[in-house]
Protein backbone atom coordinates (compact mmCIF):
# COMPACT_ATOMS: atom_id res chain seq x y z
CA UNK A 1 0.00 0.00 0.00
CA UNK A 2 2.69 2.67 0.26
CA UNK A 3 6.02 2.74 -1.54
CA UNK A 4 7.97 2.31 1.62
CA UNK A 5 8.25 0.90 5.00
CA UNK A 6 7.29 3.27 8.06
CA UNK A 7 10.89 2.29 9.32
CA UNK A 8 12.10 4.58 6.45
CA UNK A 9 10.35 7.38 7.97
CA UNK A 10 12.43 7.51 10.81
CA UNK A 11 14.96 10.97 10.76
CA UNK A 12 17.90 10.63 13.15
CA UNK A 13 17.94 12.90 16.11
CA UNK A 14 19.87 12.64 19.07
CA UNK A 15 16.68 12.49 21.17
CA UNK A 16 13.62 11.01 20.33
CA UNK A 17 11.52 12.80 22.74
CA UNK A 18 13.00 16.50 23.51
CA UNK A 19 15.83 17.51 21.36
CA UNK A 20 17.19 19.67 20.89
CA UNK A 21 19.53 18.42 17.24
CA UNK A 22 21.78 19.69 15.17
CA UNK A 23 20.19 20.19 11.44
CA UNK A 24 22.05 18.33 8.94
CA UNK A 25 23.10 20.80 6.54
CA UNK A 26 24.97 22.69 9.46
CA UNK A 27 27.31 21.23 12.43
CA UNK A 28 27.18 24.47 14.30
CA UNK A 29 24.21 25.70 13.98
CA UNK A 30 21.19 24.78 16.32
CA UNK A 31 17.69 24.15 14.87
CA UNK A 32 15.06 26.47 16.41
CA UNK A 33 12.35 23.54 15.79
CA UNK A 34 8.49 24.47 16.12
CA UNK A 35 7.49 21.23 16.69
CA UNK A 36 8.80 17.50 18.10
CA UNK A 37 7.56 15.08 15.97
CA UNK A 38 8.07 12.13 18.66
CA UNK A 39 7.85 14.49 21.73
CA UNK A 40 5.11 13.93 24.49
CA UNK A 41 2.15 15.92 23.07
CA UNK A 42 2.66 13.69 19.78
CA UNK A 43 2.69 10.62 21.85
CA UNK A 44 -0.46 11.22 23.93
CA UNK A 45 -2.65 12.00 20.78
CA UNK A 46 -0.93 12.04 17.36
CA UNK A 47 -4.26 12.93 15.34
CA UNK A 48 -4.68 16.08 17.71
CA UNK A 49 -1.15 16.68 17.57
CA UNK A 50 -1.68 16.96 14.13
CA UNK A 51 -4.34 18.86 13.78
CA UNK A 52 -3.45 21.41 16.63
CA UNK A 53 -0.17 21.75 14.40
CA UNK A 54 -2.53 22.63 10.94
CA UNK A 55 -3.80 25.45 12.88
CA UNK A 56 -1.11 27.00 14.73
CA UNK A 57 2.06 26.10 12.57
CA UNK A 58 1.05 24.19 9.29
CA UNK A 59 4.72 24.56 7.23
CA UNK A 60 6.46 23.38 10.47
CA UNK A 61 10.27 23.01 10.70
CA UNK A 62 11.05 19.63 13.56
CA UNK A 63 14.34 18.83 16.17
CA UNK A 64 15.51 17.21 13.52
CA UNK A 65 15.80 19.85 10.55
CA UNK A 66 13.14 18.59 8.44
CA UNK A 67 9.71 20.01 7.27
CA UNK A 68 6.33 18.61 7.70
CA UNK A 69 3.47 20.38 5.63
CA UNK A 70 0.13 19.95 7.16
CA UNK A 71 -2.63 21.39 5.10
CA UNK A 72 -4.45 20.29 2.79
CA UNK A 73 -3.42 22.64 0.27
CA UNK A 74 0.18 22.52 0.99
CA UNK A 75 0.01 18.66 1.14
CA UNK A 76 -1.44 18.36 -2.69
CA UNK A 77 0.91 20.97 -3.99
CA UNK A 78 3.89 19.20 -3.19
CA UNK A 79 2.64 16.06 -4.02
CA UNK A 80 1.83 17.24 -7.72
CA UNK A 81 5.07 19.28 -7.78
CA UNK A 82 6.96 16.44 -9.28
CA UNK A 83 9.93 19.12 -10.14
CA UNK A 84 10.59 20.95 -7.05
CA UNK A 85 9.39 17.85 -4.75
CA UNK A 86 11.67 14.45 -5.85
CA UNK A 87 10.95 11.17 -4.25
CA UNK A 88 14.36 10.12 -4.53
CA UNK A 89 14.87 10.59 -0.83
CA UNK A 90 15.74 6.67 0.80
CA UNK A 91 19.32 5.09 0.53
CA UNK A 92 17.52 2.48 -0.62
CA UNK A 93 16.03 1.14 -4.38
CA UNK A 94 12.69 2.00 -4.35
CA UNK A 95 10.77 1.11 -6.95
CA UNK A 96 8.77 2.79 -8.64
CA UNK A 97 7.50 5.23 -6.12
CA UNK A 98 11.17 6.47 -5.46
CA UNK A 99 12.33 7.18 -8.50
CA UNK A 100 11.47 10.67 -10.57
CA UNK A 101 11.18 11.20 -14.25
CA UNK A 102 11.01 9.13 -17.40
CA UNK A 103 12.44 6.32 -15.02
CA UNK A 104 9.34 6.73 -12.70
CA UNK A 105 7.10 6.37 -15.93
CA UNK A 106 8.71 3.21 -17.11
CA UNK A 107 8.70 0.93 -13.85
CA UNK A 108 5.22 1.90 -12.71
CA UNK A 109 3.92 0.85 -16.17
CA UNK A 110 5.68 -2.24 -15.20
CA UNK A 111 4.22 -2.46 -11.89
CA UNK A 112 0.14 -1.40 -12.97
CA UNK A 113 0.41 -4.03 -15.09
CA UNK A 114 -0.35 -6.67 -11.60
CA UNK A 115 -3.54 -4.21 -10.67
CA UNK A 116 -5.15 -3.69 -14.21
CA UNK A 117 -9.37 -4.46 -13.25
CA UNK A 118 -8.93 -7.87 -14.96
CA UNK A 119 -6.43 -9.04 -12.88
CA UNK A 120 -7.82 -7.97 -9.54
CA UNK A 121 -11.96 -9.37 -10.81
CA UNK A 122 -9.90 -12.65 -10.99
CA UNK A 123 -8.26 -12.68 -8.04
CA UNK A 124 -11.27 -11.20 -6.08
CA UNK A 125 -12.33 -15.08 -5.09
CA UNK A 126 -9.06 -16.26 -3.63
CA UNK A 127 -8.60 -12.68 -1.07
CA UNK A 128 -12.45 -13.72 -0.15
CA UNK A 129 -12.02 -17.49 0.53
CA UNK A 130 -8.22 -16.07 2.40
CA UNK A 131 -11.13 -13.64 4.35
CA UNK A 132 -13.62 -16.18 5.00
CA UNK A 133 -11.46 -18.88 6.11
CA UNK A 134 -9.25 -16.83 8.39
CA UNK A 135 -12.65 -15.17 9.89
CA UNK A 136 -14.54 -18.50 10.37
CA UNK A 137 -11.54 -19.56 12.33
CA UNK A 138 -12.16 -16.83 15.30
CA UNK A 139 -14.54 -17.48 18.56
CA UNK A 140 -17.97 -15.75 18.17
CA UNK A 141 -18.62 -15.12 20.48
CA UNK A 142 -15.47 -14.11 21.78
CA UNK A 143 -12.36 -11.11 22.14
CA UNK A 144 -10.21 -10.43 19.07
CA UNK A 145 -7.63 -7.60 18.51
CA UNK A 146 -8.46 -6.45 15.48
CA UNK A 147 -4.76 -5.23 13.87
CA UNK A 148 -3.69 -9.28 14.92
CA UNK A 149 -6.87 -10.44 12.78
CA UNK A 150 -5.66 -7.81 10.02
CA UNK A 151 -1.99 -8.82 10.48
CA UNK A 152 -2.61 -12.53 9.55
CA UNK A 153 -5.10 -12.05 7.02
CA UNK A 154 -2.44 -9.85 5.43
CA UNK A 155 0.18 -12.42 5.12
CA UNK A 156 -2.50 -15.35 3.89
CA UNK A 157 -4.06 -12.90 1.01
CA UNK A 158 -0.30 -11.60 -0.15
CA UNK A 159 0.86 -15.27 -0.06
CA UNK A 160 -1.85 -16.52 -1.87
CA UNK A 161 -1.47 -13.52 -4.39
CA UNK A 162 2.04 -13.91 -4.87
CA UNK A 163 2.38 -17.69 -4.70
CA UNK A 164 4.59 -18.02 -1.88
CA UNK A 165 4.37 -21.13 0.14
CA UNK A 166 1.85 -21.13 3.23
CA UNK A 167 4.45 -22.12 5.57
CA UNK A 168 6.23 -18.36 5.37
CA UNK A 169 2.93 -17.16 7.46
CA UNK A 170 4.57 -17.76 10.95
CA UNK A 171 7.81 -16.42 9.66
CA UNK A 172 6.48 -13.17 8.13
CA UNK A 173 4.51 -12.72 11.07
CA UNK A 174 7.51 -12.69 13.46
CA UNK A 175 8.92 -10.66 10.93
CA UNK A 176 6.33 -7.92 11.37
CA UNK A 177 6.32 -7.68 15.24
CA UNK A 178 10.30 -7.41 14.70
CA UNK A 179 10.02 -4.77 12.26
CA UNK A 180 7.73 -2.72 14.22
CA UNK A 181 9.64 -3.04 17.39
CA UNK A 182 13.03 -1.96 15.33
CA UNK A 183 11.19 0.80 13.79
CA UNK A 184 9.99 1.99 17.49
CA UNK A 185 13.59 1.80 18.46
CA UNK A 186 14.62 3.75 15.94
CA UNK A 187 18.03 1.63 16.32
CA UNK A 188 19.27 1.86 12.66
CA UNK A 189 21.36 -1.12 13.20
CA UNK A 190 18.29 -2.70 14.19
CA UNK A 191 16.21 -1.66 11.37
CA UNK A 192 19.02 -2.80 9.16
CA UNK A 193 18.61 -6.38 10.21
CA UNK A 194 15.16 -6.74 10.20
CA UNK A 195 14.97 -5.05 6.49
CA UNK A 196 18.11 -7.54 5.47
CA UNK A 197 16.04 -11.21 6.97
CA UNK A 198 12.88 -10.17 4.47
CA UNK A 199 14.82 -9.31 1.68
CA UNK A 200 16.78 -12.83 2.08
CA UNK A 201 12.93 -14.48 2.11
CA UNK A 202 12.42 -12.63 -0.91
CA UNK A 203 15.63 -13.45 -2.58
CA UNK A 204 15.44 -17.72 -1.59
CA UNK A 205 11.83 -17.43 -3.18
CA UNK A 206 12.87 -15.89 -6.15
CA UNK A 207 15.92 -17.80 -6.88
CA UNK A 208 14.00 -20.76 -6.53
CA UNK A 209 11.91 -19.69 -9.54
CA UNK A 210 15.14 -18.64 -11.76
CA UNK A 211 16.73 -22.22 -11.13
CA UNK A 212 13.35 -24.16 -12.02
CA UNK A 213 13.43 -22.03 -15.83
CA UNK A 214 10.43 -23.45 -17.89
CA UNK A 215 8.84 -25.52 -14.37
CA UNK A 216 8.98 -22.38 -12.18
CA UNK A 217 5.35 -21.78 -10.89
CA UNK A 218 2.79 -20.06 -13.14
CA UNK A 219 2.28 -17.30 -10.48
CA UNK A 220 2.93 -13.55 -9.75
CA UNK A 221 6.45 -14.15 -8.32
CA UNK A 222 7.27 -15.65 -11.62
CA UNK A 223 6.00 -13.07 -13.72
CA UNK A 224 8.12 -10.74 -11.65
CA UNK A 225 11.02 -13.13 -12.23
CA UNK A 226 10.84 -12.78 -15.79
CA UNK A 227 9.61 -9.58 -16.28
CA UNK A 228 11.68 -7.07 -18.46
CA UNK A 229 12.13 -3.19 -18.59
CA UNK A 230 13.16 -1.14 -21.35
CA UNK A 231 14.14 -4.13 -23.09
CA UNK A 232 16.46 -5.98 -20.65
CA UNK A 233 15.80 -8.50 -17.60
CA UNK A 234 14.77 -6.10 -14.29
CA UNK A 235 17.83 -6.68 -11.86
CA UNK A 236 17.93 -8.75 -8.40
CA UNK A 237 17.70 -5.36 -6.64
CA UNK A 238 14.84 -3.90 -8.76
CA UNK A 239 13.20 -7.39 -8.10
CA UNK A 240 13.25 -7.38 -4.50
CA UNK A 241 12.92 -3.81 -4.34
CA UNK A 242 9.26 -4.49 -5.67
CA UNK A 243 7.98 -7.37 -4.04
CA UNK A 244 9.69 -5.55 -1.00
CA UNK A 245 7.00 -2.55 -1.25
CA UNK A 246 4.46 -5.26 -2.38
CA UNK A 247 4.93 -7.06 0.53
CA UNK A 248 6.62 -5.41 3.71
CA UNK A 249 4.89 -2.39 3.36
CA UNK A 250 1.61 -3.73 2.14
CA UNK A 251 1.05 -6.38 5.19
CA UNK A 252 1.95 -4.01 7.82
CA UNK A 253 -0.46 -1.68 6.49
CA UNK A 254 -3.47 -3.94 5.76
CA UNK A 255 -2.90 -5.02 9.52
CA UNK A 256 -3.46 -0.75 10.19
CA UNK A 257 -6.38 -0.83 7.90
CA UNK A 258 -7.63 -3.25 9.39
CA UNK A 259 -7.72 -1.69 12.65
CA UNK A 260 -8.55 1.66 12.27
CA UNK A 261 -11.70 0.03 10.32
CA UNK A 262 -13.07 -2.79 12.59
CA UNK A 263 -12.89 -0.12 15.72
CA UNK A 264 -14.73 2.51 13.90
CA UNK A 265 -17.38 0.19 13.00
CA UNK A 266 -17.31 -1.28 16.79
CA UNK A 267 -18.19 2.62 17.52
CA UNK A 268 -20.98 3.27 15.25
CA UNK A 269 -22.83 0.26 15.70
CA UNK A 270 -25.73 1.98 12.73
CA UNK A 271 -22.70 2.06 10.15
CA UNK A 272 -22.35 -2.08 10.83
CA UNK A 273 -26.31 -2.21 10.10
CA UNK A 274 -25.84 -0.15 6.89
CA UNK A 275 -23.04 -2.49 5.94
CA UNK A 276 -24.44 -5.34 6.71
CA UNK A 277 -27.38 -4.78 4.58
CA UNK A 278 -27.42 -4.50 0.20
CA UNK A 279 -24.25 -2.22 -0.03
CA UNK A 280 -22.80 -2.08 -3.38
CA UNK A 281 -18.87 -3.52 -3.65
CA UNK A 282 -18.48 0.50 -4.76
CA UNK A 283 -20.50 2.07 -1.57
CA UNK A 284 -19.01 -0.55 0.57
CA UNK A 285 -14.98 1.02 -0.89
CA UNK A 286 -15.99 4.39 -0.33
CA UNK A 287 -17.40 4.02 3.48
CA UNK A 288 -13.58 2.13 3.66
CA UNK A 289 -12.17 4.82 2.14
CA UNK A 290 -13.64 7.81 4.53
CA UNK A 291 -13.35 5.87 7.77
CA UNK A 292 -9.73 5.84 6.93
CA UNK A 293 -9.27 9.56 5.89
CA UNK A 294 -11.27 10.52 9.48
CA UNK A 295 -8.47 8.38 10.92
CA UNK A 296 -5.46 8.18 8.34
CA UNK A 297 -2.89 5.55 9.17
CA UNK A 298 -0.52 6.46 6.50
CA UNK A 299 0.92 9.24 8.91
CA UNK A 300 3.25 10.89 6.00
CA UNK A 301 5.62 10.08 3.24
CA UNK A 302 9.03 12.02 2.19
CA UNK A 303 9.88 14.62 -0.34
CA UNK A 304 13.15 16.54 -0.69
CA UNK A 305 13.02 19.37 -2.36
CA UNK A 306 15.16 20.19 -5.66
CA UNK A 307 14.93 24.22 -5.75
CA UNK A 308 14.45 26.31 -3.08
CA UNK A 309 10.75 26.64 -2.73
CA UNK A 310 8.16 29.13 -0.50
CA UNK A 311 5.51 26.87 1.57
CA UNK A 312 3.07 28.63 3.38
CA UNK A 313 5.61 31.87 3.54
CA UNK A 314 8.46 29.82 4.63
CA UNK A 315 11.32 29.40 2.96
CA UNK A 316 12.90 26.35 2.21
CA UNK A 317 15.88 25.75 0.94
CA UNK A 318 17.50 23.25 -1.99
CA UNK A 319 18.18 19.69 -0.68
CA UNK A 320 15.93 19.76 2.75
CA UNK A 321 14.10 17.17 3.30
CA UNK A 322 10.04 17.30 3.56
CA UNK A 323 7.69 15.36 4.72
CA UNK A 324 3.88 15.36 3.60
CA UNK A 325 1.30 14.52 6.46
CA UNK A 326 -1.25 12.90 4.58
CA UNK A 327 -3.33 12.29 8.17
CA UNK A 328 -3.35 15.74 8.62
CA UNK A 329 -4.06 17.32 5.58
CA UNK A 330 -7.40 14.54 5.54
CA UNK A 331 -8.53 16.03 8.51
CA UNK A 332 -8.22 19.79 7.20
CA UNK A 333 -11.41 21.81 8.09
CA UNK A 334 -11.54 23.99 5.27
CA UNK A 335 -11.54 21.29 2.93
CA UNK A 336 -13.63 18.98 5.24
CA UNK A 337 -15.44 21.33 7.88
CA UNK A 338 -15.54 19.22 10.79
CA UNK A 339 -13.09 16.31 10.13
CA UNK A 340 -15.02 13.92 12.37
CA UNK A 341 -18.29 14.13 10.48
CA UNK A 342 -18.95 10.82 7.89
CA UNK A 343 -19.70 11.97 4.29
CA UNK A 344 -18.41 9.37 1.68
CA UNK A 345 -19.61 10.81 -1.39
CA UNK A 346 -18.69 14.63 -0.34
CA UNK A 347 -15.78 13.81 0.76
CA UNK A 348 -14.46 11.40 -1.82
CA UNK A 349 -12.69 13.95 -4.69
CA UNK A 350 -10.51 15.47 -1.94
CA UNK A 351 -9.42 11.70 -0.21
CA UNK A 352 -5.74 11.75 0.40
CA UNK A 353 -5.50 8.19 2.14
CA UNK A 354 -3.61 6.97 -1.23
CA UNK A 355 -2.01 9.84 -2.01
CA UNK A 356 -2.32 11.61 -5.40
CA UNK A 357 -0.55 12.40 -8.67
CA UNK A 358 1.88 10.12 -10.59
CA UNK A 359 2.78 8.74 -7.64
CA UNK A 360 -0.63 8.09 -6.20
CA UNK A 361 -0.25 4.30 -4.67
CA UNK A 362 0.16 1.70 -7.04
CA UNK A 363 -1.43 -1.04 -5.11
CA UNK A 364 -4.65 0.32 -4.44
CA UNK A 365 -7.36 -2.02 -5.87
CA UNK A 366 -5.69 -4.54 -4.21
CA UNK A 367 -5.60 -2.57 -0.82
CA UNK A 368 -9.16 -1.93 -1.32
CA UNK A 369 -10.04 -5.44 -2.22
CA UNK A 370 -8.34 -6.79 0.94
CA UNK A 371 -9.46 -4.78 3.06
CA UNK A 372 -13.24 -5.31 1.60
CA UNK A 373 -12.86 -8.81 1.63
CA UNK A 374 -12.30 -8.62 5.33
CA UNK A 375 -14.68 -6.28 6.57
CA UNK A 376 -17.45 -8.27 4.59
CA UNK A 377 -16.59 -11.67 5.92
CA UNK A 378 -16.20 -10.46 9.88
CA UNK A 379 -19.73 -8.27 9.29
CA UNK A 380 -21.41 -11.90 7.81
CA UNK A 381 -19.92 -13.67 10.75
CA UNK A 382 -21.45 -11.78 13.50
CA UNK A 383 -24.49 -10.02 15.06
CA UNK A 384 -22.31 -6.94 16.36
CA UNK A 385 -18.15 -5.93 16.75
CA UNK A 386 -18.21 -4.01 19.73
CA UNK A 387 -15.84 -2.11 21.36
CA UNK A 388 -13.81 -4.32 24.45
CA UNK A 389 -14.58 -2.51 27.82
CA UNK A 390 -11.88 -4.75 29.93
CA UNK A 391 -8.93 -4.20 27.21
CA UNK A 392 -8.02 -0.12 26.08
CA UNK A 393 -6.72 0.42 22.92
CA UNK A 394 -3.29 1.74 22.46
CA UNK A 395 -2.19 4.14 19.54
CA UNK A 396 0.22 3.42 17.68
CA UNK A 397 3.59 5.59 17.93
CA UNK A 398 4.87 7.89 14.81
CA UNK A 399 5.90 7.22 12.04
CA UNK A 400 3.04 4.93 12.57
CA UNK A 401 -0.57 5.59 12.60
CA UNK A 402 -3.64 4.30 13.34
CA UNK A 403 -3.46 1.25 16.44
CA UNK A 404 -0.57 -0.98 18.26
CA UNK A 405 -3.33 -2.95 19.56
CA UNK A 406 -7.29 -2.81 18.77
CA UNK A 407 -9.32 -5.00 21.08
CA UNK A 408 -12.85 -6.50 20.17
CA UNK A 409 -15.51 -8.07 21.07
CA UNK A 410 -17.83 -10.28 18.36
CA UNK A 411 -21.10 -11.30 19.09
Amino acid sequence: MTEHMPSDEIIPDTDPVTGPVVAPESATDPVRSDWNPRGPQVRRNPVAAYDELRSRCPVARDTSGAWTLFTHADVTAAALDHESFSNAVSRHLQVPNGLDGPTHTVFRALVERYFTPERISALEPVVQRVATDLVGQLEVPGSIDAVEVGSRFAVRAQTAWLGWPAGLEEDLLQWMQDNHAATRSRDASRTAEVAQRFDAIIRSLTDVRREAGDDAPDDVTTELVRARVDGRELTDEEIVSILRNWTGGDLGSMALCTGVVLTYLADHPELQDRLRSEVSDREFDAILDEILRIDDPFVANRRITTEPVTVGGRELAAGNRVLLNWTSANRDPRIFGDPEAFDPVGNAPYNLVYGIGKHVCPGRPLATLELRALTRAALAATAAIEPDPDRPRQRELPPVGGFATAPLRLR
